[in-house]
């Protein structure tokens, strides 16, 4: 607000207001004053000197706009004291002040200087005319000096919304429009609807919008724009004049930027009406049918970052805030950085996996495998029987060995260092994105106040809240959902076993020899159909759940939404894979004695050559179907849908109405549209770092996806989708926390992946404790000689229960299996019960070195960059001197 605004008087009655016959005609009080009692003292108006006492100025006159007629009510004497500035709040009417006018307590104001209605209990300098247009209160008020246009005030009888300054030549909203509302053309055949429609069109204009009608064949469109005065309010209630940069900007100087202006109607279009309903009410009664902000200059978002040929270019991030708001900017520009830091994660998983290449011919435990021909394996499936040997898997050995090496604890070590400077470093980049926004300072909290303020200057701020009942059921639900999500992997467990059984009973040569990579394979598949089908439960349950919660704001719901959704989310795309890290193949008992599922199905167990091999074939078709066939889909979906709904259509030769409906033909978009990208992008990251010891081209993976998921989600959101509701934002919100306790299972999950499921620990305890360089390294001896011997079980044939014959039994005494267990009872050897204090150990050991690693490294990166202090503490410097500057020159104390 201008700093000429004058002062708030008491209920005592100002020089120039009507009661006051003093005043001269055609002048107005210009306040330099404060008034007694009040304390607050304006600026003198512009061409008074600074300190001199008020006085009258001169009003010129302004013949009355077309259409309006003299209020009935003003009395014939009110020409000589038309000049006055009275309360606009809807308080008790005063004798002889017309239609809405309120006089109790007059108020003073700065003569010549545009005033921005700024709440019900603004100062209006009445300088010229008293009108009514209908049911509409007009104030006139004098030109300013150097414009041909004079000024109007507009405001409706009863309406609680404050007025709105608008300009003459202003009257009519420029175009484009700003939203459009669709309604079905069948509903215009229903009295009901049409009435409702027009109280709901006729809410938006008592608040200041304006709107235009339109029908096509099969549809009516309600183009929907507010005129840009009405964004005053906005600017003035978010002005920080203790912020580091506080901005004082005239309205008719300032354009609003196009996020503003679409978030601040979306708003009001989603707020109550009169009638106590909603457009989301609306719209479930089929009176409208949608509504969506038009897609307008996007042309440079296509030509230079929503095409395929851009994959390798950096993105505009100012552009996509300009046109999609700050949230969709910082989703950009954190999924950019994302993949940038993929780089170097890639290039090491890469050289840990091709570094088992150069050992591929190499390694005494494959060349053991391939040689151990004597070796038989004891029978595992139920249904046909028969020893395997051993070096019938040297291909699945040797293949094991690539990303089953020495390397494997570095990389893991490294993922988490990379974790960890991967999220400071950005922590620093948003902190430089947002202080070039303006935002260092914003507050999403006082931003939704004050839309509620602008939408309803009666609105009552809900209060924080917290009940201990509504937490507890919360929690046992949440509870309940996990211990689903664990039930679910269970399933995945019972189909396996059962699909072992039946491979086993078909007579396909192929499967005859691969069972268990079928049941692998097929395993995953349906684990993948798994993750589709809960996804859409988890969304409904989490969104039952904050309902349940009753968060006090839009954005306090989004966060607790995010973390209960991502919990489903985690348990239901990782169950499987900790199965198969962590259970599989440890609770079947041993040959002869097995456990079985309901007495009748041996469990599954791990694939000859270890459970490392499931864990890699798990990882590498979950994370190949939804990098491939989910991209696939997310692009084809909407582009299909798209072509299909344009050839249905038929174009208007009305170029607006033909804008209108190619903006309605798009795919919708919603609250979760966003949301979803982050999910799918948190799901990945916690593929690409929780298990990548199992599996280290998840980065490489990785990052080939997010090249293409950046082209495809700008195309989508440029060329495919109906333009999303901007929404301001400084960060990524909960997402951030949510990525930091990735960050942490990742350390502990890896550990726990090289300490129980590779090979890692049983070979280096067999390397310095039993093995031939136990006593001194032996160059001669490869120190890993007689691993595979010494890591097999031995089992008597003759101690079978089934008595269902073996295949090519009859010469066979003994049988081997992975596991260490003793020879004559086979109960669990000295070694294992070392081998299981050593893992532990290692375990405690290396999650203690990563996260302390971790923490050192998140100590070493600043979160902000100093340059970003400097110039915030710059800020508040120079703010605190101009304040300084402008106080009384007085040094009393």
């Amino acid at each position: 607000m201008q700093s000429q605004l004058g002062i708030l008087a008491p209920l005592g009655l100002a020089p120039g207001s009507s009661d006051d016959p003093t005043s001269p005609a055609g002048l107005c009080w210009g306040g330099g004053e404060a008034w007694n009692g009040l304390g607050v003292a304006g600026k003198a108006a512009p061409g008074l000197a600074e300190g001199q006492a008020a006085g009258y100025l001169p009003c010129p006159m302004v013949p009355a706009p077309a259409g309006c007629v003299h209020s009935h009510d003003v009395p014939p004497t009110r020409a000589a004291h038309k000049a006055g500035c009275f309360l606009m709040a809807g308080l008790p009417q005063r004798r002889g002040m017309g239609h809405s006018v309120s006089a109790l307590g007059a108020h003073c104001c700065s003569f010549g200087t545009p005033l921005h209605v700024l709440s019900p209990l603004v100062p209006l300098c009445l300088a010229q005319e008293l009108l009514c247009c209908g049911n509409e209160l007009v104030l006139l008020f004098a030109p300013l000096q150097g414009e041909d246009s004079f000024r109007i005030l507009v405001g409706t009888e009863g309406d609680s919304i404050p007025l709105m300054e608008v300009s003459a030549s202003e009257t009519e909203a420029p175009e484009p429009w700003d939203y459009v509302l669709v309604a079905d053309h069948r509903t215009q055949r229903s009295p009901r609807c049409v009435r409702q429609q027009q109280r709901f069109l006729e809410d938006l204009k008592r608040k200041g919008f304006r709107y235009k009608v339109k029908e096509d064949e099969e549809k009516v469109f309600f183009g929907v724009q507010a005129d840009s005065r009405i964004f005053d309010l906005y600017r003035m209630l978010l002005m920080e004049p203790e912020g580091p940069a506080p901005r004082v900007e005239s309205a008719g100087t300032t354009l609003i930027p196009t996020t503003t202006r679409i978030r601040i109607i979306n708003f009001v279009l989603n707020s109550k009406t009169a009638d106590g309903d909603t457009f989301h009410d609306l719209v479930k009664e089929k009176v409208f049918e949608t509504k969506f902000p038009l897609h307008k200059g996007e042309e440079g978002l296509k030509k230079k970052w929503a095409r395929w040929r851009n994959m390798v270019r950096e993105q505009p991030i100012d552009d996509i805030r300009n046109y999609f708001g700050e949230k969709v900017a910082l989703y950009f520009a954190w999924l950019g950085w994302y993949t940038y830091m993929l780089v170097p994660a890639a290039v090491v998983g890469l050289i840990i996996f091709l570094s088992g290449f150069s050992l591929f011919h190499a390694s005494q435990i494959s060349k053991e495998i391939c040689e151990a021909h004597d070796i038989l394996m004891c029978p595992r499936g139920d249904h046909r029987r028969r020893y395997q040997r051993l070096s019938d898997t040297c291909t699945f050995a040797k293949l094991t060995h690539l990303f089953d090496n020495e390397g494997t604890v570095l990389f893991a070590i490294f993922m988490a260092l990379w974790a960890t400077v991967f999220l400071e470093i950005w922590k620093r980049q948003r902190a430089r994105v947002v202080l070039h926004w303006d935002l260092y300072g914003w507050d999403e909290d006082q931003e939704e106040v004050a839309l509620e303020l602008i939408n309803c200057p009666d609105y009552k701020l809900r209060p924080h809240q917290h009940s201990y009942l509504r937490s507890t059921i919360i929690l046992i639900l949440s509870l309940f959902m996990i211990c689903l999500m664990i039930g679910m992997a269970h399933v995945l467990v019972v189909y396996r076993v059962l699909a072992a059984a039946v491979f086993s009973n078909l007579a396909l040569p192929f499967l005859e020899e691969q069972v268990t990579t079928a049941v692998v394979v097929t395993g995953a598949l349906v684990h993948y159909v798994t993750i589709l089908f809960m996804t859409k439960i988890n969304k409904s349950v989490a969104l039952k759940l904050c309902d349940f919660e009753k968060p006090r704001t839009f954005s306090e719901r989004e966060s607790k939404f995010t973390v209960k959704f991502f919990t489903l989310q985690f348990f239901t795309h990782f169950s499987s894979l900790v199965y198969v890290a962590f259970i599989l193949g440890r609770i079947n008992g041993h040959p002869g004695k097995s456990v079985r599922l309901a007495g009748l199905w041996k469990l599954e167990e791990c694939h000859l050559s270890g459970c490392m091999m499931d864990l890699f074939v798990q990882m590498a078709i979950i994370m190949g179907l939804k990098q491939t066939l989910s991209n696939c889909m997310e692009y084809l979906r909407p582009w299909l849908a798209l072509k299909y709904r344009s050839m249905r259509g038929h174009e208007s030769r009305d170029p607006e109405l033909r804008d209108w409906q190619r903006n309605y033909r798009l795919n919708p978009v919603n609250t979760f549209s966003l949301f979803d990208e982050f999910m799918e992008m948190m799901i990945q990251y916690g593929f690409t770092t929780i298990f990548v010891a199992a599996f280290p081209l998840a980065p490489l993976l990785a990052l080939f996806s997010n090249l293409v998921e950046i082209r495809l989600d700008a195309i989508k959101m440029v060329r495919l989708q109906r333009r999303l509701v901007p929404r301001k934002a400084k960060d990524i919100g909960t997402w951030l926390q949510v990525l930091e306790t990735i960050g942490v299972l990742a350390v502990i999950a890896n550990g726990m992946v090289i300490a129980f499921t590779s090979e890692f620990i049983p070979r280096v305890v067999y390397k310095y404790r039993y093995g031939p360089c136990r006593e001194g390294a032996r160059p001669a001896v490869d120190c890993l000689t007689g691993y595979i011997n010494h890591s097999l079980s031995v089992f008597h044939t003759k101690d079978f229960q089934d008595p269902v014959k073996t295949e090519d039994s009859e010469h066979v005494t003994e049988c081997r299996y992975r596991d260490y267990r003793n020879a004559l009872d086979y109960n669990f050897s000295e070694q294992f019960w070392i081998l299981l204090a050593i893992r532990l150990a290692f375990l405690i050991l290396f999650e203690h070195v990563a996260l302390c690693i971790k923490l050192v490294a998140a100590w070493f990166v600043p979160d902000v960059p100093q340059s970003v202090k400097n110039r915030v503490l710059e800020e508040k410097y120079r703010s605190l001197r101009e304040k300084l500057g402008s106080s009384p020159k007085s040094t009393d104390v």
